[in-house]
């Protein structure tokens, strides 16, 4: 349960990075173009399943390496 926790963590804290990057990469081309910080709803949406994918993505490799860790039982 730990390494799942531990995985978890820092899975959704990787994600939150790369979201919070990515939306304040959106806002400074939308300020390029229109000269404003308008936050379409389009964004919010577009960083939700940035957030998730890498999430995801992390959760796994996390969870896998944390596995790797761990001693195996030998089977008699």
């Amino acid at each position: 349960m730990k390494p799942n926790l531990k995985a978890c963590g820092q899975a959704m804290m990787t994600a939150l990075v790369n979201a919070v990057l990515a939306l304040v990469l959106m806002l400074l081309v939308e300020f390029a173009i229109s000269g404003s910080f308008r936050v379409p709803a389009a964004y919010l949406w577009a960083c939700l399943v940035i957030w998730l994918v890498i999430f995801v993505g992390q959760f796994w490799r996390m969870r896998y390496l944390c596995q790797g860790n761990e001693p195996r039982h030998k089977e008699a």
